[in-house]
């Protein structure tokens, strides 16, 4: 059985759950500022819990292809007082912080958040791997070839989707020897991937099941979706539905997205064929 001890609580993954993502990033590649105040973060996280989300992921740091660079303190001021917003307001929420920062991930923690959501796998903070070994939380541990500054550039790969699985191999020995137990993994669609690297991982993403922990798939209107199809991630629902699916039947276990409700939906019909 696939399963996650979040604050306590047993979670299993073997049916797939949701998270819904809360940026408060004004510069977001498409929920950008659109969360500025108490209300419009309220509204929106209660939309999300209401749809079906078991997780909210609070991201403070927009790491979007190019996306400026932020200190420390500017994360950390974003992001605390918002934590401690939606856990006054909803007192059962999981929380997962969206940081590759030991320390933002640390506070955060300390104020209620549930999981840490890394984007570098641990590559970006040498303190990461040790903070959540001893704050024993969950770990989600994304690939990203290079920094959200220049992993678009000219990201290279001999065979990708080895690459991706030999890097999480490599930092989960790691993990394990810290005797951290609840790791997922998410391959990091568009993180340093050019777009046939991306739909690559897509079709091969059951090859993940072999390192024997839960994956989360987080495809939620992103540009491997809408360049495709040249249209605006505005436009790229459908296709995030499709892609969902295709990830759901690849046996995906958490999907990140702006959406819940139609991930919900997408979810509940895929677990009907199992």
């Amino acid at each position: 059985m696939m399963t996650i001890n979040c604050k306590g609580t047993l979670l299993d993954l073997s049916t797939p759950k949701v998270m819904g993502i809360l940026n408060i990033t004004p510069d977001s590649f498409y929920d950008g500022g659109k969360y500025k105040n108490e209300q419009d973060i309220l509204a929106q996280t209660e939309k999300m819990l209401s749809e079906g989300a078991t997780f909210i992921d609070v991201g403070a740091y927009s790491s979007r292809p190019g996306a400026k660079h932020i200190s420390e303190e500017e994360e950390l001021q974003r992001m605390l007082p918002v934590i401690e917003l939606l856990m006054k307001n909803f007192s059962e929420i999981l929380i997962s912080v969206d940081s590759f920062r030991s320390k933002v991930a640390e506070e955060s923690i300390n104020a209620g958040a549930a999981i840490i959501n890394d984007i570098s796998g641990g590559k970006m903070d040498d303190n990461m791997f040790t903070t959540v070994a001893k704050l024993q939380v969950p770990y989600i541990m994304m690939h990203m070839q290079g920094t959200p500054q220049n992993m678009q550039v000219n990201p290279h790969y001999e065979n990708v989707v080895t690459e991706v699985i030999s890097f999480f191999a490599e930092q989960l020995f790691k993990l394990r020897q810290l005797k951290i137990n609840d790791i997922i993994i998410d391959v990091g669609f568009g993180f340093g991937k050019k777009l046939n690297q991306n739909y690559e991982l897509l079709k091969n993403l059951s090859l993940f099941k072999n390192l024997d922990v839960p994956v989360l798939t987080g495809v939620s209107r992103k540009s491997m979706l809408y360049k495709l199809l040249e249209i605006s991630p505005e436009e790229a629902l459908n296709a995030t539905t499709v892609a969902n699916t295709v990830a759901l039947l690849n046996g995906t276990n958490i999907l990140r997205v702006h959406d819940v409700k139609e991930a919900v939906e997408a979810v509940t019909i895929v677990s009907q064929l199992q």
